[in-house]
């Protein structure tokens, strides 16, 4: 493609090393987008309170897709401009109907205000066992669904997270969004029509650039909406099957500086 008019990177797999950092290389490439006055974006499944560490890395300070798309945040400002969530209703509705397929699954929610930690943000139940060790609050499965949230999170740490996605796509079917970013048991529900790719394209819009003019980097299936929609996807050498096949580019690793490596061709 020519130069893009704007640059989109997921974070863990992508443009985080094994590390959780961004290296020397990686963020003077995302420096030179910004000096040239080209739009870089954070893209993530990450909520926004894990966003602005990775922003202040790769020297952004703009929008960042939070969520999985369910939400847009404004880093800089530390403020939710917009959140595309799940009802109470939603959640019963979602939890009953895997409850079928995932018996004994463990249920977290993912919840937002009007900025990153105004409200207490992941609540999850006894069952939820976090794969990365992270603190929660700890409550009854009533109270996980009890308030309107971004996500559901779903972990079952015994089953991998491709098959648990089938399972609950084959209950839920088109009517909710069902994707995952590890494949350590753990997949997460959206309302439906929500992705990441439909959180850019609303980034995009905002700076009148056409999907054509993005250029995207990801890794795993919740990257896939995203690399398809915009006009070159690129998926690391690391990434999953799934976000290999959608991409139009496969550069290196994350750990060998894949996203610097493809915009030192314009940047």
């Amino acid at each position: 493609m020519q130069r893009p008019r704007m640059v989109a990177s997921d974070v863990d797999g992508t443009l985080l090393g094994v590390d959780e950092r961004v290296s020397g290389r990686t963020a003077s490439a995302t420096g030179r987008v910004r000096e040239s006055g080209i739009p870089f974006v954070l893209v993530s499944g990450r909520p926004p309170r894990w966003m602005p560490g990775v922003a202040e890395q790769a020297g952004v300070d703009g929008l960042a897709v939070c969520a999985n798309g369910a939400v847009l945040y404004d880093v800089g400002e530390d403020r939710v401009i917009w959140q595309r969530g799940l009802t109470t209703v939603q959640l019963a509705d979602v939890a009953s109907a895997l409850d079928t397929v995932l018996p004994g699954a463990g249920l977290a929610a993912e919840r937002i205000g009007k900025s990153a930690w105004d409200i207490d943000p992941f609540v999850a139940e006894t069952a939820y066992t976090d794969p990365w060790g992270n603190g929660q609050t700890v409550v009854t499965r009533a109270e996980v669904l009890g308030h309107p949230a971004v996500k559901l999170l779903v972990r079952k740490a015994d089953m991998r997270s491709g098959e648990m996605a089938e399972a609950a796509l084959a209950v839920l079917r088109d009517e909710f969004s069902v994707t995952y970013s590890t494949n350590s048991g753990l997949i997460e529900i959206a309302a439906r029509g929500v992705t990441k790719a439909s959180g850019l394209s609303d980034v995009a819009e905002r700076f009148g650039v056409a999907a054509p003019d993005v250029i995207a980097f990801g890794d795993m299936p919740n990257d896939v909406p995203m690399l398809r929609w915009v006009g070159h996807g690129v998926a690391m050498a690391n990434a999953h099957p799934d976000a290999l096949e959608a991409a139009d580019e496969v550069t290196a690793s994350n750990t060998d500086d894949g996203v610097a490596l493809a915009l030192e061709r314009w940047f």
